[in-house]
């Protein structure tokens, strides 16, 4: 199935560009530029963790048992990059999909603009990430390489709701997790400092997508719902299993398939999953999104109970 030709209401097009409006007026009263908010030279700060330590995928199994107290915080410190690197890997994603929403856009409408500053934004961010990752001395894991090329089709099979709501996907399950850490004493405070500047303008983000798919889903036909519900179901599974690299493992000893299994079968991963994407899910599936075949790949991504 390809992308439909657009089609938008006048009324549509006009709360759009209403909601584009305000959110690009947000913007310029508030925004930030990481190179100089964030000051990447300052020492990390020894014995400072960089996730909670019940957010790491290993915690309460018997192979976090075995693991140091300095083991444990390395491995935190390489989830934290991988999470990083996978969010950087999507943003990538999210921009091209902004980029043909502009190129089929009036270039002068609230909408088109807003789309550009997002896409501002999102080239910052992932910036941030890299020097992040880099200043960690972690190498940058980003999703496995067969995700990694799956990738390349976002922006070709996924439009309209089932793309923004992919995304928020994403981006909400982040935002919750970070959240939770920004004011968290504990945490290292170059990761706090990377935490606040991404909840603060991803809000806005988050505030554009939902107007997005609450916009579009009145708009499809019987069929074309079927196929949003089905494409956002399938990139949310792999936006989420993607999220630790099985490969973070290996810097504390622990053989990567070993430690992918043990997270996958991990309660209280699963629950961090359900945690991060719990408002997310109850607004997908108010907005009628968590149906059909897809919800099988929901409850397989740990957003939803089975």
């Amino acid at each position: 199935m390809s992308a439909p030709a657009t089609t938008r209401t006048t009324r549509n097009e006009g709360d759009a560009n209403a909601t584009a409006a305000r959110l690009l007026r947000s913007a310029a009263k508030k925004s930030y530029d990481p190179a100089v908010d964030i000051d990447w030279d300052a020492p990390l700060v020894e014995g400072k963790i960089w996730v909670p330590e019940h957010r790491v995928s290993l915690y309460g199994t018997e192979l976090w048992e075995r693991l140091t107290p300095e083991q444990r915080i390395e491995l935190g410190k390489h989830e934290a990059c991988s999470v990083a690197s996978v969010g950087l890997w999507f943003e990538t994603l999210l921009m091209q999909r902004l980029l043909k929403d502009f190129y089929a856009d009036d270039p002068t409408s609230e909408r088109a603009q807003w789309a550009l500053t997002e896409v501002a934004d999102e080239c910052r961010h992932s910036q941030m990430f890299a020097r992040l990752v880099h200043r960690a001395g972690v190498e940058p894991y980003g999703p496995i390489p067969f995700v990694h090329q799956l990738g390349k089709l976002f922006s070709v099979v996924n439009w309209g709701p089932a793309a923004y709501a992919s995304i928020l996907v994403a981006e909400e399950v982040l935002d919750r997790l970070q959240r939770e850490q920004a004011n968290d004493d504990r945490i290292q405070p170059l990761m706090r400092q990377v935490n606040r500047i991404h909840i603060m303008e991803e809000a806005r983000h988050v505030a554009f997508a939902r107007d997005e798919v609450t916009r579009g889903l009145a708009e499809l036909s019987r069929s074309e719902l079927a196929y949003q519900r089905f494409m956002c179901a399938f990139t949310s599974f792999f936006v989420v299993r993607s999220l630790i690299n099985p490969k973070v493992y290996a810097a504390v000893g622990i053989d990567p398939a070993e430690g992918r299994r043990a997270a996958l079968a991990n309660p209280h991963h699963r629950e961090m999953i359900r945690f991060g994407g719990e408002k997310i899910l109850a607004f997908l599936d108010e907005a009628g999104m968590i149906a059909g075949p897809g919800k099988t790949l929901w409850k397989k991504s740990f957003l939803l109970e089975k």
